[in-house]
């Protein structure tokens, strides 16, 4: 299972989830209570060891800005969550999460229109995209016929990751609030996150 640890801010909880095995780091860029400027971001990401991915979250950017953090923070992976069209994401040079807001079977359908590496299911934002810490019906997601890449995302906590794993059986599970204490990352809930994710 791989885990994503979203909306890090601080060097200590870079290297604590770089330490407890995440697979990705993401930086975000959107307007957020969590938002980083590409400077900060390439220090954070200095800290990373190339094995773990470095990845840029963004609301309808653009192409200028996701250059300008590509370069400067030197991230591998670009995370789109506004509503950038296919023909966007396939004209990036480094690899594409497309986030998807879930609410019925007619959003899940909206998948098949993009060709990306990733697919990410979310719950909806409320005050920005993503990061609500909502959950979504997972039920709506086909166990049949989904993309191989698919993260999932919104809501997930220590307390639900084994149940959210078992019913979607997603590639990938991404977290930000879920592993935050009053708004503030918490190390110990990072690791814990990562262990029960991936056990």
């Amino acid at each position: 299972m791989k885990v994503k640890i979203c909306g890090l801010q601080e060097p200590e909880h870079v290297l604590a989830a770089v330490d407890a095995g995440a697979d990705y780091i993401g930086f975000v860029f959107a307007p957020s209570k969590r938002r980083v400027s590409p400077r900060q971001a390439a220090a954070l990401a200095s800290l990373i060891p190339p094995r773990v991915k470095r990845v840029g979250v963004f609301v309808n950017p653009t192409q200028d800005e996701l250059d300008e953090a590509i370069l400067v923070a030197g991230l591998d992976i670009i995370q789109l969550h506004g509503e950038e069209s296919n023909e966007f994401c396939a004209k990036q040079v480094k690899p594409v999460i497309k986030a998807f807001s879930i609410i019925s079977k007619n959003d899940v359908m909206n998948l098949g229109n993009y060709d990306v590496l990733y697919h990410l299911v979310d719950a909806p934002g409320t005050g920005y995209r993503g990061g609500s810490g909502h959950s979504f019906d997972w039920s709506l997601i086909p166990q049949g016929n989904k993309p191989s890449h698919l993260f999932l995302a919104g809501g997930l906590s220590s307390e639900n990751i084994k149940k959210a794993i078992n019913e979607v059986k997603p590639y990938g599970v991404d977290v930000s609030s879920g592993v935050e204490t009053n708004g503030v990352k918490d190390i110990q809930k990072i690791k814990t996150f990562i262990h029960l994710a991936k056990a």
